[in-house]
């Protein structure tokens, strides 16, 4: 078996980041409309999932290009313009899963996957309480509409749309890399 390397960037990783910018852009463009009530700018965006995934499957710079790249480009898509704390934050969501890339051994084992989500969980709490407390400075709000506003919409949506799906991209992933012979 190849040792992996946590840091490495090279074709391959090109590659991968753009599939799953794209990926993540697309997709997250499809479900922007679906707008969390009583939050500031926060959707529903089960896409969140890619840049975990891709950040757990391919490595933490991988993960945070997935993330970063494919927010700007939902937005971009969606109309929203450009926000670069929140393009930050998804890119910390990516990164942080991928942290445990190097010491994946199979997507389907139960101990990878309770890794996987415990990195997932701590990538989301990061992921969304950069930018929303960035938004203090930025946008002028106080902690508590940072705190209710856009952190806790923003994080419970995309911890239950992680902890839902990292697992099964996981599985599904494992599949087909056994079906081809990896």
């Amino acid at each position: 078996m190849e040792q992996k390397s946590l840091w490495k960037f090279g074709t391959r990783e090109v590659v991968y980041a753009a599939i799953g910018a794209a990926l993540y852009g697309v997709l997250s463009w499809v479900t922007n409309f679906l707008a969390l009530p009583a939050a500031g700018n926060i959707s529903l965006r089960p896409a969140v999932a890619i840049p975990m995934f891709f950040g757990v499957a391919f490595g933490p710079i991988v993960g945070f290009l997935s993330g970063f790249v494919g927010n700007i480009l939902g937005d971009f898509l969606s109309g929203y313009g450009f926000w670069w704390a929140w393009d930050l934050g998804n890119g910390l969501m990516g990164l942080i899963p991928g942290l445990m890339y190097a010491s994946v051994v199979s997507f389907k084992d139960s101990k990878t996957i309770i890794k996987a989500e415990i990195y997932v969980v701590i990538g989301v709490v990061v992921g969304m309480l950069v930018p929303s407390l960035l938004e203090m400075p930025l946008s002028g709000i106080d902690f508590q509409t940072a705190l209710v506003g856009y952190f806790l919409p923003a994080a419970l949506s995309n911890l239950i749309n992680g902890l839902i799906l990292v697992p099964i991209l996981m599985v599904a992933y494992d599949a087909v890399a056994a079906r081809s012979g990896r």
